[in-house]
């Protein structure tokens, strides 16, 4: 198969940067505002701002809504996602959800050895290596203070490399615009399943529904602006570039978060998360280096 062009690469490499910044500056708003609305209420009011300039995009582009199985599994895959992050918020910093989330690369390259039927290279067991001690130096499992909530970006990550891998094998030729619309009504449709169940107190995930002011309405508004923007740049992204390498650059994320976990709330991270950031990372680099050179190897 013919080499990727560079401006493709340059292309993914950008769009994958805009997309963790938007997502991340998101996910800090999310847990900034966990105590005045539900995680479901979230989900329904942001989608439900986000996905009508979708449809007309997709209308005005004459792209057609061609929708395959393969998308609403995609669509599945990131909303579970979502709400298993999310979900973690509250009860963990940032910078450190972030980092547990960002072993989505190893998986990644676990996913494309497995579809390649073949076994991961010497580079790609480093990888999986570092990244389980960064996993262990993060999270600390064997230590009074564990919180099982750390696990859930673990979860995440694995879901998400799922739907990433997903993306690039079998939804490539699809528009953009429309995974950004089915995941979207993904959103509206688990939120309401999840409002069906919604009790009293505060639960950030089921939580009853909260009165909105113009000031979080403002919020939702903001952070519909971000999943579309984040949701359609990480679709140009891996459908774009080679899996591993837009995965490498997803690690800006980790960056984002260590920021916005310090302005907003005071979050440092301890010798340890910093370790497992560090591993984490390291673990990402030395796997997409690994795919770089031979291409995506999921397009053979």
């Amino acid at each position: 198969m013919p080499k990727t062009p560079s401006a493709n690469i340059l292309k993914a490499v950008l769009a994958i940067v805009v997309s963790v910044l938007a997502l991340s500056l998101g996910d800090a708003m999310i847990k900034a505002t966990n105590l005045s609305l539900p995680l479901w209420q979230m989900f329904v009011l942001r989608s439900a701002l986000t996905i009508l300039p979708l449809m007309w995009l997709v209308w005005h582009r004459g792209a057609g809504f061609r929708v395959s199985r393969w998308t609403v599994l995609r669509s599945v895959l990131l909303v579970v996602m979502w709400l298993g992050y999310y979900a973690s918020l509250p009860l963990v910093p940032l910078s450190l959800a972030a980092a547990a989330y960002y072993t989505s690369p190893i998986f990644i390259l676990i996913i494309v050895a497995f579809w390649a039927r073949k076994m991961p290279s010497a580079r790609a067991f480093l990888a999986i290596i570092f990244g389980f001690v960064g996993v262990l130096c993060v999270i600390r499992p064997d230590t009074v203070g564990f919180d099982g909530a750390a696990l859930l970006p673990v979860l995440a990550a694995i879901l998400y490399a799922c739907a990433m891998v997903l993306t690039s094998t079998k939804c490539q030729k699809d528009d953009p615009f429309v995974l950004a619309v089915m995941l979207n009504m993904a959103f509206i449709l688990f939120g309401g399943l999840l409002g069906m169940f919604a009790g009293e107190g505060d639960s950030f995930l089921l939580g009853p529904w909260q009165a909105v002011s113009a000031n979080l309405m403002l919020i939702v508004a903001g952070l519909a602006v971000l999943i579309f923007i984040g949701s359609v740049g990480a679709a140009i992204a891996y459908q774009t570039g080679p899996p591993a390498l837009v995965a490498a650059f997803d690690y800006s994320y980790l960056v984002f978060s260590v920021i916005w976990g310090l302005i907003w709330f005071g979050e440092v991270p301890d010798v340890w998360g910093l370790a497992g950031i560090v591993l984490i990372v390291s673990a990402g680099l030395i796997a997409a280096n690994g795919q770089k050179a031979k291409g995506a190897v999921l397009r053979d």
